[in-house]
């Protein structure tokens, strides 16, 4: 199985990223043929006011974002995980940070919404406030990917172990993670967060990510990129370089199983 990830920089411009999108989803099935697309996170609108955020937002299964990767999928036949895009919720002025997956006919096959909101200042001085503008969700979510399991996480997951333990108890053996991971946490945590949870899961990691600058209010604040594979060993098998652009690796589910004998830590858990 082939999968390719999407390492965009999107900003607070809806129509641009939409069009960054779909060239890189083009140019990664023209390239390398993948059976599933991974996107980052809000791939669709990253940045911008509260106001501007929530004129961008999208009321699921409607919307451009929604739109594109149901369109993609169903026209190039490929699985595709989309990142995550603004949902709407009817009655509150906060939205979801959501994730679709469309499969090979375009139908969509599973929706997550991030449960973990990013609320810290940063090394660097910065204000991160999600919980303001982002009403968390509280299911943990799989779905069936050619009779691959996969389970859903979106960036700041990526810290709370005890969601990935549950995403393999319901039998995922890929994990994917969109992100927008900032520059000041990236540079220092973000691969080894990335290598921990593949070696605790003894799952193959697909983190998609952000890269480059995108303006807050007045800020200009920067997303540390590094998409990369990690495999059940906690290997790195593929990393982007800097800047927008596809990573692309095989996953081989029979790896997932060989790990798993060889040190079955899910047998051993007590907690």
């Amino acid at each position: 199985m082939k999968v390719s990830l999407l390492q965009m920089n999107s900003t607070n411009d809806k129509p641009r990223n939409l069009g960054q999108a779909r060239e890189l989803m083009e140019r990664a099935i023209r390239e390398d043929g993948p059976d599933l697309l991974v996107l980052p996170e809000v791939f669709d609108f990253l940045g911008g006011t509260s106001a501007e955020k929530k004129a961008a937002a999208e009321t699921i299964p409607d919307g451009p974002a929604y739109a594109l990767c149901r369109g993609i999928a169903a026209e190039h036949k490929v699985f595709v995980h989309a990142g995550s895009i603004l949902e709407k919720v009817p009655g509150e002025e906060r939205l979801h940070n959501t994730t679709v997956v469309f499969d090979r006919a375009g139908l969509q096959i599973a929706r997550y919404r991030k449960i973990h909101l990013f609320d810290i200042t940063t090394p660097d001085g910065m204000s991160y406030k999600e919980s303001a503008s982002i009403k968390p969700g509280d299911e943990v979510v799989t779905y069936d990917l050619d009779g691959v399991t996969v389970g859903c996480s979106i960036c700041y997951d990526l810290r709370f172990s005890e969601l990935f333990i549950q995403l393999a108890r319901k039998g995922a053996q890929v994990i994917a993670l969109p992100a927008a991971f900032t520059l000041q946490t990236g540079k220092d945590h973000w691969e080894v967060l990335c290598r921990a949870r593949a070696i605790e899961t003894e799952t193959y990691f697909l983190a998609a990510a952000q890269h480059g600058p995108h303006t807050q209010g007045n800020e200009t604040r920067h997303t540390y990129g590094h998409s990369m594979v990690v495999d059940p060993w906690g290997q790195v098998t593929a990393m982007a370089s800097d800047g927008v652009g596809v990573v692309s690796a095989r996953i081989d589910p029979k790896r997932v199983e060989k790990v798993r004998q060889m040190i079955p830590v899910a047998q051993h858990r007590v907690l």
